[in-house]
């Protein structure tokens, strides 16, 4: 499919934007200078008979490139609606899978993506602390 993906995610990205009063808020900033922000709401649903909390709700901003609109896309698309464990197991082949081509050079927007979300995890659960 090669890079038409990411130009399409670049174009119309989902879940871009902020939650008002989101539980908790991620930032990161990229080797390249492109800043990410993610905003989350979490929610509780029944596993198996056990309450766990979930994502019900992910935006983000960015001021980068196409690839870090794109890969922060995708990557609140994944997260959305997932376990907060399920989450935190979004790896980097997961997103080059859904996205198709990424030039490798651009590989460093998705360690910005995923530290971002890591970081928007880790600050809901340092508050429920």
């Amino acid at each position: 499919m090669g890079i038409e993906k990411i130009i399409e995610y670049y174009k119309n990205p989902k879940n871009r934007g902020t939650i008002k009063n989101p539980d908790a808020i991620g930032e990161g900033i990229g080797s390249c200078g492109d800043t990410m922000a993610f905003f989350m709401k979490v929610g509780k649903k029944k596993i198996d008979g056990k309450e766990v909390d979930y994502i019900k709700d992910i935006k983000f901003e960015t001021m980068g490139c196409a690839v870090a609109v794109a890969t922060a896309s995708i990557t609140t698309e994944m997260a959305k609606g997932k376990t907060i464990e399920e989450a935190k197991k979004i790896t980097e082949a997961d997103i080059v899978k859904e996205a198709g081509e990424i030039p490798e050079v651009k590989f460093h927007c998705i360690g910005l993506t995923l530290g971002t979300l890591r970081n928007v995890i880790a600050n809901w659960e340092n508050k429920k602390k």
